[in-house]
């Protein structure tokens, strides 16, 4: 169906995160496994996030009925940023990493839960086919262009730069 294709593709990345998420759980400390599958998750998940906040979030935005919820999600986004970037300068063998990985995980988990089970149906509800075949459009285009970007940049925190 067209007018769940934008809807259908995100789900699908967010059920490649939840694998992601579940297999960096399992690693060990020790592990050279941790940084190599966070680091796929890091960049998968910021490419998708901004890609989503281009197509996705940037006309739901400008609905009166969705802006609300788009505006949570957004903030959500920064969160896990933030959390990514946290987790990235932290000791990856530590057991201190874990514990705060797995903090992440649970508001990741929370966030596209809530995208999924709330903001898909709402705005599947409002936007118009061509509207919907649009977005699938940016996503596709933006998805690869952010996915390198995210790959060529370091993370770094407002604070390790002043």
């Amino acid at each position: 169906m067209a007018e769940t294709k934008i809807f259908a593709r995100l789900k699908a990345d967010h059920d490649r995160h939840r694998k992601l998420l579940d297999q960096i759980d399992a690693t060990r400390g020790d592990s050279d496994d941790r940084e190599k599958l966070f680091e796929a998750f890091r960049v998968e998940v910021t490419a998708h996030a901004a890609s989503e906040e281009m197509s996705l979030y940037a006309t739901i935005l400008a609905d009166p009925d969705l802006r609300e919820d788009a505006q949570h999600s957004v903030s959500e986004h920064k969160e896990i940023d933030d959390l990514l970037t946290e987790l990235y300068e932290m000791d990856f063998a530590s057991t201190g990493w874990l514990t705060r990985f797995r903090t992440m995980k649970h508001r990741y988990l929370h966030h596209i839960d809530e995208e999924e089970e709330e903001m898909f149906p709402a705005a599947e509800k409002e936007l118009s086919d061509a509207r919907k075949k649009e977005l699938i459009r940016i996503f596709e285009k933006e998805k690869p262009k952010e996915k390198a970007k995210a790959a060529a940049e370091e993370p770094s925190s407002e604070e390790a730069r002043d």
